[in-house]
């Protein structure tokens, strides 16, 4: 799986729009609106990539780096700071307390997503890894190619995206409604039983050789990746 991002920040809307984003990029995300509470969860979530608020209502970004900075197990993780401090004295000082890169706001969610990579591939080149894979099912998201227990299975545009975002949320039940806000990014005129149709046409190509059903129904609630 791709790598696990860790989010403390205070800002409700940033928070959304980057978890959000991450998610649909493959990223298991977590986060925290407050320090203290975020440093006891990052012990946790074990994650691969901090992405630290300088300004927040009970630690400083800046406190906090420093205290990961200390610890044995944390002092390793690469920490991008979100501020909106753009001065060059601001961004040498957030820098000299232990952030390895630092985005001022307002920014976009590319800039975001590119600044994350590039630090990953610095720190960890694995873990941003296209290949993603759940039991036996694996998905190239670059070649757009899927792969149950080595035989390559063609899938339809739709399919793959549905695929996508199963194997990337394992386990965890969606509605229709959450599904078609996923996968289909223009949902106008779709209807939520076309989902339906989807599934089965999903599941029809996936369940090969008498494998095992992989997409369970949840009567009166919606769909998940067993």
């Amino acid at each position: 799986m791709l790598a696990k991002i860790f989010i403390i920040e205070d800002e409700p809307s940033i928070i959304k729009l980057v978890k959000h984003n991450l998610e649909k990029e493959g990223f298991r995300v977590s986060f925290s609106i407050n320090g203290n509470e975020g440093l006891k969860e990052i012990k946790k979530f074990e994650p691969n990539l901090l992405l630290l608020d300088w300004m927040l209502p009970d630690l400083s970004g800046i406190e906090i780096c420093k205290i990961i900075r200390k610890e044995n197990n944390l002092k390793k993780l690469p920490i991008i700071m979100l501020t909106a401090k753009g001065e060059n004295e601001d961004k040498i000082k957030g820098l000299n307390t232990g952030a390895d890169d630092y985005i001022t706001k307002p920014f976009s969610f590319d800039e975001v997503l590119a600044r994350i990579k590039a630090l990953l591939r610095r720190t960890d080149p694995n873990s941003t890894n296209n290949i993603v894979q759940y039991e036996d099912l694996k998905l190239n998201r670059e070649e757009k190619r899927v792969f149950r227990d080595n035989t390559q299975i063609k899938l339809g545009p739709t399919e793959f995206r549905l695929l996508e975002f199963f194997i990337i949320n394992p386990k965890r039940v969606y509605t229709r409604d959450q599904i078609l806000d996923n996968v289909w990014p223009n949902n106008i005129n779709v209807e939520t039983r076309t989902i339906d149709v989807h599934i089965r046409r999903l599941r029809k190509l996936i369940n090969i050789n008498g494998k095992k059903e992989l997409i369970r129904t949840v009567r009166s609630a919606g769909y998940s990746l067993i």
